[in-house]
């Protein structure tokens, strides 16, 4: 994880840097600087016209009872793919315009999906009652649980009325 993290903040920049210097040493520098505002134009308007369709499909998908994983996946790749277009440098437009690719994100959502399977490890917990008293956030060998309330003991005593409650004073505010 750390190599990738120096690849992303070091080694990025440093390629996008050489590209510019190659690609503006071919082409010229006004014209290298055009086609990274060029870029740019062209994912915000791929941004706007794929984004308001994954949004169409995901309100599809909750209309039928149905959870829009496939489309909140593409959803984060289209903001990922619009934050590297904006960002100026080719090999960030590159891998931005991509990412606009819908089979590649397919590709990529399997890849992602099975990494996950084989090495991710997930935990999910909802409100409401277990049969699992260890069940719950924070539940496991050696948690202890406290939960604060207030009791009346209804135990019947040895001659049959209940015991008295027990009283407790209230720390003052």
């Amino acid at each position: 994880m750390g190599g990738f993290i120096f690849a992303a903040f070091v080694g990025v920049p440093i390629l996008e840097i050489a590209l510019f210097i190659e690609i503006g040493s071919a082409i010229g520098f006004w014209k290298t600087i055009g086609v990274v505002v060029l870029t740019a134009l062209i994912g915000t308007a791929l941004l706007q016209q794929q984004g308001l369709a994954t949004l169409r499909k995901a309100q599809a998908s909750l209309n039928e009872n149905r959870f829009p994983m496939d489309e909140i996946f593409d959803g984060l790749c289209l903001i990922f793919a619009g934050a590297l277009l904006l960002t100026p440098g080719f090999f960030t437009d590159a891998v931005g315009l991509l990412m606009f690719v819908q089979p590649f994100r397919a590709a990529l959502r399997q890849a992602l999906g099975r990494f996950l399977a084989t090495r991710g490890h997930v935990e999910v917990y909802g409100a409401g009652f277990s049969a699992d008293p260890d069940a719950g956030p924070g539940a496991g060998p050696g948690v202890d649980r406290v939960i604060n309330g207030d009791f009346k003991d209804i135990t019947p005593d040895t001659d049959g009325s209940e015991k008295p409650a027990p009283t407790r004073k209230l720390p003052e505010d």
